[in-house]
């Protein structure tokens, strides 16, 4: 009964029914035997608020079987691991072709799946290509941990290896299908070197902008792999051993010694930060480092944008002064003019009817360049 109404809601996030083998994947695997005692749904103020089994069994269970986002695990109060909307798995499921006929599978009939996690998703390739066919990587030793016992509860026996996903696992490779639970800003050589040629990698993306987009690749047999992006999913970024986030945004760019120059723009920083995901979108793939923090304290500004570099000690600040809206002050310092940069990305964005997130697609190539082109690989974008 909880599946069933769980089928229906995805069916109403896809816009159509649920194709048959996704469902009956799912009707295979109960969703809540993956679930820790207590998981975090959103309470509508930016936070999370917790639900526990044994306190709230009735609420615990229809939170379990709604096609939401439920938090796992925590770091220094911060979300580090969810469970993801069965709606993006069963999407990410499908970009992958592993429901793709049995006679015209991709050979060899293997998958991996990056970041275990809870294990749900490990579990569903299990259901649609048997355990033997299927490996997965956690990179947290209590995930690792719980996911196995997830799966083992649930009756599954992937392989499943405690390791860096950014290296893949060469053991059981080449793979026809490479999943990732996580996203990443570039996709690493090891997974493409694992993947059968044909063999198809999914992933979600991030920019240092943006965090958005799901990106699905074709591996060529030269060792090339491009495929366009698709507008759905924000997932939290890889995590690397010995750090806690793939990205690292600079903290102490602003303090850089470097003249500052002030000017005047029309460009709202509400336009290229104001959580219009197309134009995001666009910034993060055309200005590769900029990330932006808005300050709302009265400190600066009765409002400020700040933007600053991953890549280098470059910096600007955009000003609102709490009354016009049609100008606002610009302070910027460093190599990089990162708010010429962003205004230029933004209007050759506008300029050219304000392209939505799937028309973009990228090349991987063997020496790690990731060049992104627009419709196809034959109209690079700069």
């Amino acid at each position: 009964m909880h599946t069933q109404g769980l089928l229906a809601q995805v069916a109403e996030q896809l816009g159509r029914p649920v194709p048959e083998e996704l469902a009956a994947a799912l009707r295979q695997v109960p969703r809540h035997l993956f679930l820790p005692e207590t998981v975090g749904v959103r309470d509508g103020q930016g936070g999370y608020r917790p639900i526990n089994r044994s306190t709230a069994p009735e609420e615990w269970m229809a939170a379990a079987y709604a096609d939401q986002t439920l938090v796992t695990q925590f770091i220094d109060d911060l979300p580090s691991s969810s469970a993801s909307m069965p709606s993006i798995v069963l999407r990410m499921l499908q970009l992958s072709q592993v429901t793709t006929p049995e006679g015209t599978r991709q050979q060899p009939f293997r998958a991996m799946e990056l970041g275990t996690g809870t294990g749900f998703n490990a579990a569903l390739l299990c259901a649609l290509l048997g355990q033997g066919a299927v490996t997965t990587v956690e990179l947290d030793p209590v995930l690792a941990e719980q996911g196995e016992q997830n799966l083992t509860a649930a009756g599954y026996a992937p392989t499943l290896v405690q390791a860096d996903a950014a290296q893949g696992h060469s053991g059981s490779a080449p793979y026809a299908w490479v999943l990732a639970t996580f996203s990443v800003d570039r996709v690493p050589p090891a997974w493409i070197v694992q993947t059968a040629p044909g063999g198809r990698i999914v992933t979600p993306w991030t920019s240092a902008w943006c965090c958005y987009g799901t990106l699905a690749l074709t591996v060529s047999p030269s060792g090339t792999a491009q495929g366009h992006f698709h507008d759905f999913a924000s997932f939290m970024p890889m995590r690397r051993p010995g750090s806690g986030q793939e990205i690292e945004n600079s903290a102490s760019a602003q303090t850089a010694p470097f003249e500052e120059a002030k000017s005047a723009t029309a460009l709202s920083p509400w336009a290229v930060a104001g959580g219009d995901l197309d134009a995001e979108f666009r910034l993060g793939l055309t200005v590769p480092g900029a990330f932006f923090s808005w300050d709302t304290t009265g400190e600066h500004a009765p409002v400020r944008l700040r933007v600053e570099d991953t890549t280098s000690t470059s910096w600007a600040t955009v000003d609102y002064d709490g009354t016009h809206t049609c100008e606002f002050t610009v302070t910027q310092a460093g190599p990089r003019h990162l708010w010429n940069e962003i205004a230029d990305a933004y209007a050759s964005w506008e300029n050219n009817d304000r392209l939505a997130v799937g028309r973009y697609g990228l090349t991987v190539h063997a020496d790690g360049a990731h060049p992104p082109w627009l419709d196809s690989p034959d109209h690079p974008l700069a």
